[in-house]
């Protein structure tokens, strides 16, 4: 099967288990871990921050994030399709009392204008804004990157309004990828991020929290209060540890399998996609259901049966993600599998 449903399908490498099973260990949550404490000073530094803390996901990297910035009843913005609003079950409300306020942004991006827009009134009848996130890449938003510049700008207007600023780094060394600009120049502007190592990086579990050490001295409260904290953790974290090693830069090599898919969807009866929208490694595109006779849905199941699994998010949108697992080879034979069920129509 060739799974292009996720970037979190990927499998670790010989050479990774081979890291792993000789990895040093010992208690993490005593700090007594010396490869977990390795992997966190060393994301501390490429994320430009003091302190770093490592979880098993990213998504508890997230939700340490709200509950250590925000108070209940307080009010974090984001764009409406942002992992913390839409796939995280809730966890913001659950564990930390927060209520969101989406932004409905472009491709996942807000603007400054738009987060000004989004504050209300400073009086006791409306919740308040205490922390202002962001999403690099947008995965909803096809792993579009925020540009640089929006991204300070976003973070200053946060600041000076007192709001403190979060970002959800799940596929951040994939916008570096993209554009040569260093994960600490994306993060110069937020208090808090964070980096997955289980998607592109290829690593079995894990994500490391950055921020200064006061934020990370009373995120790992919360993490002891969720029951994060892990004891011989070296072993997952030398998976890490090898990933930045050795996966970072080949992930323009998945960009480019993902622009090669984009063009080749594009080009067959029945797709609706932009190809030059794909900047990273997502590929979103929609089919023509009523001129094909069938949805998204049975287009997935089909591609499944030709050994091809992509994601169907709704009626006519699918998602296609590359990753390490996913060859030069394996696109052309998705292309020509796609292209076959497509030629089957309706009938």
């Amino acid at each position: 099967m060739i799974d292009l449903a996720s970037d979190v399908k990927t499998r670790p490498t010989a050479a990774m288990r081979e890291a792993m099973a000789n990895a040093e260990v010992g208690d993490e949550q005593a700090f007594e871990d010396p490869t977990v404490n390795a992997l966190c000073e060393r994301s501390a530094r490429l994320l430009g921050k003091e302190a770093a803390l490592f979880a098993p996901s990213g998504a508890m990297c997230n939700q340490l994030a709200i509950a250590t910035w925000c108070r209940p009843g307080d009010e974090v913005i984001c764009e409406h399709t942002a992992h913390i609003a839409v796939y995280e079950a809730g966890g913001p409300a659950a564990n930390a009392g927060v209520m969101m306020h989406a932004i409905h942004g472009e491709r996942g991006q807000f603007t400054a204008a738009q987060l000004r827009a989004s504050f209300r009134a400073k009086w006791r009848h409306c919740p308040q804004p205490t922390l202002a996130c962001v999403e690099q890449t947008a995965n909803l938003g096809g792993g579009s990157v925020w540009p640089l510049a929006q991204l300070n700008e976003v973070a200053a207007l946060a600041h000076e309004h007192g709001l403190r600023t979060h970002m959800d780094g799940a596929r951040l060394l994939n916008a570096c990828a993209a554009t040569g600009i260093s994960a600490r120049d994306y993060a110069a502007g937020y208090d808090s991020v964070w980096i997955d190592f289980s998607k592109g990086l290829g690593a079995p579990i894990g994500a490391c929290l950055a921020g200064s050490r006061e934020f990370i001295e009373r995120a790992w409260v919360i993490k002891q209060r969720l029951g994060g904290a892990m004891r011989q953790a070296g072993i997952v974290a030398a998976g890490a540890l090898y990933a930045l090693d050795h996966h970072v830069e080949r992930l323009v090599e998945d960009h480019a399998r993902a622009s090669r898919l984009a063009a080749g969807l594009a080009a067959l009866p029945g797709v609706l996609l932009d190809a030059a929208s794909v900047q990273t490694n997502i590929v979103f595109f929609e089919l023509d259901v009523a001129g094909l006779g069938f949805d998204a849905h049975e287009f997935s199941r089909r591609l499944a049966v030709l050994g091809v699994r992509i994601g169907a998010f709704d009626d006519r949108t699918l998602r296609a993600v590359t990753h390490l697992d996913v060859s030069a080879a394996d696109i052309e034979r998705c292309l020509e599998a796609a292209a076959a069920v497509l030629a089957t129509r309706a009938g």
